[in-house]
């Protein structure tokens, strides 16, 4: 069906129809001017992500239910990001005239399937026409008790570096995804060279990408979560971060930001970065050095923490948390050190969208 045909409210009546209220801070939701939210006692965290194709995501590789539950989940990790929780998203779509009704019916699943599993309530944005492409804004809105909330200026000299799973899968899936749509349309330029130099119609070859094997790459690259587990365990745990961020864009990026945000130094460790092996298989297919893309490859949405030296004994036995170096001085710059010993200076070389 052409969405043109239902128009933008009976778009967004059936998309919202059957939207259930899972939180009491959620008054009211989709249906008037404004959503109304009550927060008595709780400070209000706030996050917007803009995702636009050809810049963020390929439609060639990435289904938009895959790509609706993305989009939820890079917001609600902002929210995990800062310990806070989760509770209403906004999300405002320009659509171009070749998606159906059926297609943003495919989007708002997986968005759906996002919040649901986070208990997040959709209650409200905005639909218009786009003339190049789709644009996604999500706004993720959470709560959070003031002296719960971690910020990114909080690390202190001596506090260790945490991260959670594991580096660089995320971007082994988006370069296998990249290798296997190259080779796609090197078939499909052959196709049609031969069948013009023959004066026949084009026939395109069946093409099957080669996966076998790299499975848990596409899960990281197409299937983003949120590490809420990895909050929860730490508040049972009753360890509190002195500074945290989520790993959108490269490890290495992100420590940067906290150490310039806090005034602080670090040193990490390339034996302790946890790497998983299907990652460290493609990085050797691709001649690609896997250290250089656990720091640098971004979209992995594990969370990179600090904690004082004094919560060693608490963290260190936590599933799924590796320690992995720690802060020190400003004046000691931000380090990383080599299996052999060799010392190098970070460098920020991770996801910049302004240079797309």
């Amino acid at each position: 069906m052409e969405i043109a045909k239902l128009g933008e409210f009976g778009l967004i009546d059936r998309l919202t129809k059957d939207l259930h209220i899972k939180n009491e801070s959620t008054k009211y939701s989709i249906g008037d001017d404004c959503a109304v939210l009550s927060y008595p006692d709780t400070q209000v965290l706030v996050t917007t992500d803009l995702l636009m194709e050809g810049v963020h995501f390929d439609l060639t590789y990435i289904d938009l239910q895959h790509l609706g539950y993305k989009s939820a989940m890079v917001n609600i990790s902002d929210v995990f990001a800062m310990n806070g929780t989760p509770r209403q998203i906004t999300v405002s779509l320009a659509i171009s005239k070749r998606f159906t009704v059926e297609d943003m019916e495919q989007f708002y699943s997986g968005l759906r399937l996002a919040c649901d599993k986070w208990g997040v309530d959709i209650v409200g944005g905005d639909t218009t026409s786009s003339y190049t492409g789709l644009a996604i804004s999500i706004t993720c809105i959470g709560e959070a008790r003031k002296e719960d909330i971690v910020y990114r200026n909080g690390a202190h000299n001596t506090d260790l570096i945490c991260v959670s799973g594991d580096l660089g899968a995320a971007y082994m899936g988006l370069q296998l995804l990249e290798r296997e749509k190259a080779v796609y349309y090197q078939m499909v330029d052959e196709a049609k060279r031969k069948a013009k130099a023959g004066g026949l119609p084009a026939q395109i070859p069946e093409f099957q990408p080669d996966f076998a094997g790299k499975e848990y790459l596409l899960q990281r690259q197409l299937q983003t979560e949120a590490r809420g587990d990895i909050i929860k365990k730490l508040r049972e745990a009753g360890i509190r971060p002195t500074a945290m961020m989520d790993v959108s864009d490269g490890l290495s990026s992100e420590l940067i930001h906290i150490c310039k945000q806090s005034g602080v130094g670090c040193r990490i460790f390339e034996k302790e970065l946890p790497i998983d092996y299907q990652t460290a298989v493609m990085a050797e297919e691709m001649e690609m050095n896997v250290t250089t893309c656990a720091l640098n490859g971004g979209e992995d949405y594990e969370l990179l923490f600090t904690v004082p030296i004094g919560d060693l004994e608490k963290v260190k036995n936590l599933e799924d948390i590796h320690l992995i170096g720690h802060i020190t001085d400003q004046k000691f710059g931000q380090v990383l050190v080599t299996r052999d010993n060799q010392e190098f200076e970070l460098k920020a070389q991770g996801w910049n969208p302004l240079t797309h």
